[in-house]
Parts: C-alpha cells; sequence; structure tokens
C-alpha cells in the first residue's frame, strides 16, 4: 500500500503560527507532494492518540504548537514509541526568552486568540467613535457604551478616542442652544451618557486659543465670554434633565477624565472588569 506523505499540525489552539511555519517549508520542497492536517484544540490526550494512532500508518510529520507541559511531554513520548517525528515548534524559542530574560512562560493555550479579538475590538471601537463623532450620527447613542455630552472644546472627541483604545464603543454630542439634543439622550440609561463641564474662564482660553490657531479673531462669538456663558448654562440644564453623572475638565488632562469615567462605570456595571 502506498504510504501519504502528510504533515500533521496539531494545536491547543486555532494552529495558526504552525500552519504558517510548515507552509513556509513547504514552499522548499514544492515537488513533492506533501500534505497538510491541521488538528486544532486538542485538549486531552484521547486527542493526540488519535492523531498517533493515524499518523503511524503514512510518512508523517506532527508539527505541533503545544504549551500544556503534560500534553506536549505525552506527544514526545507517545510519537517517540511509535517512531514518529514530532516537530515542538515553540518550546526553542520558548527556552531562550526564560534563559535570556529570567521570565517563565505562563503555558497557557490560546492566549493569541485573546491579543487578537482584544486588537480586533479596539479596532472596531475607533471606528465607531469615528463614526459616531460630533454628533454625526445620532443612532449611535443607542449602540454605544459611553455617550459623552457637552459644549464645543470639553475634549469630547480625544476623550473618545482614548476610551476606545481601551475598547469601549464611545459616542459624543455637542450641546448648542439653537439644536436640540437628540431623542435618544433621554432614553437611554442614565449612567451610559457622561456631562462634560467646564469653567467658564478655561473655556474662553481654550476657545480663544483655537481661532488664534485658525487664523480668525478672538472677538468671534464662538470665544464670547456671554455666549459661552448661555451655552454652559443650556448644557447644565440638558444633563440635570438626563440625570447623567457630571465632571468638571477644567484642569484634568484627558487622562484623568477617563479614569474618573472608568470608575464609575466599574462601580454601577458588574460587566466591566
Amino acid at each position: 500500500m502506498h504510504k501519504r506523505k502528510i504533515v500533521y499540525i496539531v494545536s491547543d489552539s486555532v494552529g495558526e503560527t504552525a500552519e504558517l511555519m510548515v507552509k513556509a517549508v513547504l514552499t522548499q520542497f514544492h515537488k513533492e507532494e506533501i500534505e497538510i492536517q491541521s488538528v486544532s484544540y486538542v485538549e486531552n490526550t484521547k486527542d493526540l492518540q488519535d492523531i498517533i494512532k493515524v499518523a503511524r500508518y503514512n510518512d508523517s510529520i506532527i508539527a505541533y504548537t503545544i504549551v500544556i507541559p503534560s500534553l506536549k511531554h505525552y506527544l514526545d513520548q507517545r510519537a517517540k514509541e511509535k517512531g514518529i517525528i514530532a516537530i515542538d515548534l515553540m518550546n526553542p524559542l520558548m527556552g531562550a526568552f526564560s534563559q535570556t530574560f529570567n521570565k517563565e512562560p505562563n503555558f497557557q493555550p490560546r492566549l493569541m486568540r485573546k491579543l487578537d479579538d482584544n486588537y480586533f475590538r479596539r479596532v472596531e471601537a475607533v471606528e465607531f467613535a469615528v463614526k459616531y463623532d460630533d454628533g454625526q450620527d445620532v443612532g449611535g447613542v443607542k449602540q454605544a457604551d459611553i455617550v459623552l455630552i457637552g459644549v464645543s472644546r470639553t475634549s469630547k472627541t480625544p476623550l473618545s478616542m482614548y476610551l476606545a483604545h481601551k475598547r469601549f464603543k464611545v459616542a459624543n454630542v455637542p450641546l448648542v442652544p439653537e439644536i436640540p439634543p437628540p431623542d435618544e439622550l433621554f432614553t437611554i440609561p442614565r449612567n451610559k451618557c457622561v456631562g462634560l463641564i467646564i469653567t467658564p474662564d478655561k473655556l474662553n482660553e481654550i476657545r480663544k486659543e483655537r481661532l488664534k490657531n485658525l487664523g480668525l479673531t478672538s472677538q468671534a462669538n464662538y470665544a464670547n465670554l456671554n455666549r459661552i456663558l448661555e451655552e454652559l448654562d443650556y448644557a447644565e440644564k440638558i444633563m440635570k434633565r438626563i440625570g447623567c453623572p457630571v465632571i468638571n475638565v477644567s484642569n484634568k488632562a484627558v487622562e484623568e477624565t477617563a479614569d474618573v469615567i472608568l470608575a464609575m462605570l466599574k462601580k454601577e456595571r458588574s460587566w466591566i472588569g
């Protein structure tokens, strides 16, 4: 009977790393008909027994990324007994890390997948913050984890981005006397919304600097103190009507304000860890 040439890729996670390495090596043997078979999420010795049972009847190599010591030891031992070559793709590098940096590995499978999931959640949150920035689309108010409201120049956008990098979906809505706030603000849970306020003098200073950077006169209505007082008064009335928590951002860095928001959310929402 003709024996097949097979590389079994075995992993206690998805096995993407092992598959990429095996395929890279396989390109150097392009004339050979070598099959690749992947076995993901190996959790116990029974899974490994099944692989070895099949592998012994072919010309086989087992290339694996298994970090659980007991499973790795079992596979090494059983493969040796059956005359099958089993290659640990991670251990040499993990050993070098341990020796050089004097650190022990976690020996926990699927950590790479967790990192990937965190990365994609962060990207999704940043895209959400961009889409629902500055009240561009009020549809985001109901979908958001956090909704920031306040007058112009109260750090809503940078705060949204900062929180997005912590994987929170944030929408922000400007409060302007001439524009009625979206109805959605009054239908979401109060603790999901956060009002940002600032002292009139500080806001006046920030807006004058903003106009200066834009090459505009500081006498514009945007930086007029009476106009600022009107806006702040209007904003505070909206916040009281909603009943949301309010943070004074006058002398706070974005990081400080974010910490306050996250502390409030952690206190009121047990799902935030």
